[in-house]
């Protein structure tokens, strides 16, 4: 078994209470998923949850930081480190994944809220029975 996959192994055996977890690799780590909400990365021996403006302040009263995918540029993600005694403490993280959770279902919800977007079914070409002569718009 590779490091990676026992600090995984690990990471899933500590959220035993939180049910219905996931993992699928990606980008040479691993997404944690609940629920099919994505709120949590695995990368290079590190575990970071989901925050938001409600919770970020936790992460960062521990000392910890955003999830930089890439070192060498300013980008950060909405993710941060789980601090190593939350980690150690099954019943601690069980509250702070709910929190990333609940984080990755609001954002979630807001994204879909405020896409604008129409239903497929009204998009599809040809619903309602007519269509329009090549080369000619509205």
């Amino acid at each position: 078994m590779s490091k990676g996959n026992s600090f995984r192994d690990f990471v899933l055996e500590q959220l035993g209470e939180v049910p219905d977890v996931v993992t699928r690799p990606m980008f040479g780590g691993h997404g944690l998923y609940a629920g099919g909400r994505f709120f949590g990365i695995l990368y290079r021996g590190v575990f970071y949850l989901k925050v938001d403006d409600r919770s970020r302040p936790d992460y960062e009263a521990a000392g910890m930081g955003p999830f930089r995918p890439f070192p060498d540029r300013p980008t950060t993600m909405r993710y941060y480190e789980v601090p190593a005694g939350v980690l150690d403490d099954p019943d601690e993280l069980a509250a702070w994944a709910a929190k990333a959770i609940a984080a990755a279902s609001a954002r979630s919800g807001a994204r879909k809220a405020s896409s604008g977007r129409r239903p497929a079914a009204s998009r599809r070409r040809g619903q309602s029975g007519s269509r329009r002569p090549a080369g000619r718009s509205r």
